[in-house]
């Protein structure tokens, strides 16, 4: 029965390989965006927990994935909570995310007071000299290596242009770092900011720093840097809606795709199908064949879309600074969907190869 199957699948290799790519595509598309997703969403999370604090301090209601939200927490409460007990340094930082240079997609920016960050996060100038004041912009070396940026070059921001004045490392937070006042004035938010981030004097009393600020502080907002890549990853319930959407999508196209080639293919061997019923094929036997074709198609589209999901992200990832993470659960919801796809697709194809009529098949034209 097998060798049946091959053989037929064989005699068509275009379309066979067509089937094939399209189922691969659902998988792919499944496989890539999640792993976008969630990729870039631990990579902030990351990059946000190894600036040197233990703890971040917002004004409530403020932590957002967006990055886009009003600078609304005093620059003094850095000052307030610097004289907590516990507290080795604590600096208010800005953030932004603003419009990429391509015009497309957006980049997040950080506004600092390059003195106080890089003492707290232990920045220091590989390239260059520090941020002082007015339009400069400091970046790090990955940012520099894939914009082939200089000294001296500028990058948009805010829609106008940042000269660079140095390269950073080690890398934290945002990639692309620009005075405080400046974004301050952007914003029309002079004395405000985003966040501060606090170091402690010693790391395994944060939860009692953090208490202690709450206390002084009650209304704002407290977060643990440990805690960040969790928060970023489950902090986008509207990321679920929009991984069932992909989810439905894909299994449509694998649907599809298995419905049109079975459905030729039934046509096609419409006279086959009448000798082997001729020969005492069974209509369940013959709507089995139909479905096994059907199966491993989709399972060769599996294989192949997992191919192409590696191949894109090894491509992406040497090419630009986005983060694409493979996760085995998703690889398997992709391979199920696609094999489910494919065997919806095939029922009414095997059902209308199993009900035909012997006679009107062998003279079948």
């Amino acid at each position: 029965m097998v060798t049946l199957v091959l053989s037929n699948m064989a005699q068509r290799p275009a379309r066979s390989i067509a089937s094939i790519l399209g189922v691969a595509i659902g998988v792919l598309l499944i496989i890539f965006t999640v792993g976008l997703a969630h990729g870039e969403l631990h990579e902030r999370g990351r990059r946000e927990a190894s600036t040197g604090a233990e703890i971040i301090v917002r004004a409530s209601g403020t932590f957002s994935l967006a990055g886009a939200q009003a600078l609304s927490l005093p620059v003094s409460r850095a000052r307030e909570i610097a004289g907590i007990e516990g507290v080795r340094a604590a600096v208010a930082v800005g953030q932004n995310l603003t419009q990429s240079e391509s015009g497309f997609g957006s980049q997040l920016v950080d506004g600092i007071t390059f003195d106080d960050y890089a003492a707290l996060s232990g920045l220091t100038i590989r390239e260059g000299s520090k941020l002082t004041d007015g339009d400069q912009a400091i970046v790090d070396s990955a940012w520099q290596q894939e914009h082939r940026a200089t000294i001296g070059s500028t990058v948009q921001v805010y829609e106008r242009p940042f000269r660079i004045v140095g390269v950073y490392e080690p890398p934290g937070g945002a990639r692309i770092k620009i005075p405080l006042a400046a974004m301050q004035q952007q914003q029309a938010s002079e004395g405000y900011c985003t966040m501060v981030l606090v170091a402690c004097r010693s790391p395994a009393e944060q939860e009692l720093v953090a208490a202690r600020i709450n206390e002084r502080f009650p209304n704002d907002q407290i977060i643990f840097t440990r805690d960040l890549p969790e928060l970023y990853a489950t902090a986008a319930p509207g990321l679920n809606v929009f991984f069932n959407v992909v989810v439905a999508v894909a299994a449509t196209i694998s649907a599809l795709v298995i419905t049109l080639t079975m459905y030729t293919t039934v046509i096609e061997r419409t006279r086959q199908i009448g000798i082997l019923k001729a020969l005492g094929m069974s209509k369940a036997k013959i709507a089995w064949t139909i479905e096994q074709e059907a199966l491993i198609l989709s399972l060769l589209g599996v294989v192949a879309g997992f191919s192409l999901a590696l191949a894109a992200r090894f491509a992406i990832m040497r090419s630009t600074l986005l983060e694409i993470e493979i996760e085995w659960q998703w690889v398997a919801v992709a391979s199920g969907i696609a094999l489910f796809g494919g065997t919806i697709g095939a029922i009414y194809p095997a059902l209308r190869a199993a009900q035909q009529d012997v006679v009107a098949a062998l003279n079948y034209e």
